[in-house]
């Protein structure tokens, strides 16, 4: 079986931003959720949890095809919501460093503009689901939005950011004051794991 991650906060400690009965609820039934599915999918086939998640995005057609699309909904659920949750801390890591200023600064000019750009999306978005910073087939960063479940990996990106965008995530604290939570979920994203990811990928 899959594990769940560990949190590397406690549920009470992004606040004021992310609130400590959202943080809880989230990760310990939506995420949780998600991840029992997957497992009790998975098991059917023997499959080897040994392997890396990543790999069955680009290797579903080893499943039968009544399974796919239900491996492939929880599967994203629970990797865009570990990363979510990962590149989150309480420690105000909130400013770029490293191999990812650069990278940002690079492409959008500055920080300021990249979270200009990123929340643009967030607001443009209908419906649920995440916008990712990710990096694309060229190796260049680039920010997304996907419906649902939706991963990057089914496209052949590679996510090193993620935020969540369905109303679970943010409606507790902000109602349907979704600009609040994205400038919030800034307060509270961790580049110093970004960055890490980022600099993993391009070596």
């Amino acid at each position: 079986m899959y594990s769940p991650i560990s949190l590397t906060y406690s549920v009470n400690e992004l606040e004021p931003y992310i609130d400590g009965e959202t943080v809880m609820v989230h990760y310990g039934k939506h995420y949780m959720n998600y991840l029992n599915k997957l497992n009790e999918i998975l098991s059917k086939y023997n499959f080897n949890f040994n392997i890396d998640k990543e790999f069955i995005f680009a290797n579903i057609d080893q499943f039968n095809e009544e399974d796919r699309e239900d491996i492939l909904y929880n599967l994203g659920g629970v990797v865009n919501h570990e990363l979510y949750f990962l590149n989150m801390d309480p420690a105000k890591n909130n400013i770029p460093m490293g191999s990812i200023k650069e990278a940002i600064d690079n492409k959008y000019g500055s920080y300021e503009n990249f979270k200009k750009e990123f929340i643009k999306k967030a607001m443009e978005f209908r419906g649920s689901g995440y916008v990712f910073l990710v990096l694309n087939t060229n190796g260049e960063l680039e920010i997304i939005a996907l419906s649902n479940q939706d991963s990057p990996y089914n496209y052949g990106l590679i996510p090193i950011m993620a935020m969540d965008i369905w109303e679970h995530s943010y409606y507790l604290k902000h109602q349907n004051r979704k600009e609040d939570y994205f400038n919030d979920f800034f307060e509270v994203v961790n580049f110093s794991y970004i960055n890490n990811l980022y600099e993993d990928e391009k070596m």
